[in-house]
């Protein structure tokens, strides 16, 4: 793999850092805010208004707005059946941060899952960046 490539590569890894913080932070403020359901509408707009004045959901947007500039970059740079199967790495990541952060369960099909997962970022990563 080019070194251009995987300098462009190095670029995910904030990327999935960002995103994956935000996920965390936007669950974080839903749990605060509870569900909700559009079909509600009575209860439509006092959701929208506790939801822009919680500093979680607030957190989890820029998160993802950081991870997006991220993941601009490295769009630039390689070709996105390279780039995008990479991102699948913050499915292994937003699996073991819910068990630690949020105090999800961690079942042990969800674990052989992710593995999987894993097993397949690293085939696509081994392809290089062929055209």
């Amino acid at each position: 793999m080019p070194k251009e490539t995987i300098s462009a590569l190095l670029w995910i890894i904030p990327a999935i850092i960002l995103s994956t913080t935000g996920e965390l932070f936007l669950k974080r403020g839903m749990n605060e805010i509870g569900s909700f359901d559009f079909a509600a509408v009575d209860h439509i707009l006092p959701t929208l208004w506790r939801m822009a004045q919680n500093p979680n959901l607030w957190l989890g947007f820029i998160g993802f707005m950081g991870g997006s500039v991220f993941w601009l970059s490295v769009i630039s740079r390689v070709p996105l059946s390279l780039a995008y199967p990479m991102l699948a790495t913050s499915y292994l990541i937003i699996v073991i941060e819910s068990w630690i952060f949020l105090g999800e369960g961690l079942h042990p099909l969800r674990v052989i899952g992710s593995i999987i997962v894993g097993i397949g970022v690293a085939l696509v990563g081994l392809s290089g960046a062929e055209k």
